[in-house]
């Protein structure tokens, strides 16, 4: 358990990467409302619904780079594990972090989840299914 500093950006959301193996393979975004502080006098609002991605949208290119090219190499490297052995569906949650010098986006990881990824952005469904059908014809037959 780790003891996270409060994001000061959390009203603008949580991006959710899910990644086939080592490959973004869409995002979730969603309005958090869990730790914002409700209107005075009103009830705690309901978090927004997520809207799913595609790998390729725009406003989360940055965030794809860093998990493609920096963050799973590096897990990857320090953990040993071969990209055949990371699970076919998995994400990572991100809560915005300050913007950097040049105003970009930064982030700050919230979460990963391994099991029960769901729901998922319908771009990630061939790349699961590519990666399954291959570990599935890589098995050696049983006897």
């Amino acid at each position: 358990m780790i003891d996270q500093a409060f994001q000061s950006r959390l009203p603008e959301g949580m991006i959710r990467c899910y990644m086939a193996q080592n490959e973004v393979a869409g995002f979730g975004h969603q309005l958090i409302k869990a730790l914002v502080a409700p209107p005075p006098g009103g009830e705690p609002e309901a978090p927004g619904p997520r809207i799913m991605h595609p790998p390729d949208a725009p406003a989360f290119q940055r965030l794809r780079r860093e998990m493609e090219g920096e963050w799973v190499p590096s897990m990857q490297k320090l953990l040993d594990i071969p990209t055949s052995s990371l699970p076919a569906l998995w994400d990572a949650d991100f809560l915005y972090g300050p913007k950097s010098s040049d105003g970009s986006d930064t982030y700050v990881l919230c979460e990963i989840n391994v099991s029960s990824v769901a729901p998922y952005p319908d771009s990630a469904v061939p790349k699961v299914a590519s990666i399954v059908s291959a570990a599935v014809r890589s098995r050696p037959p049983r006897r």
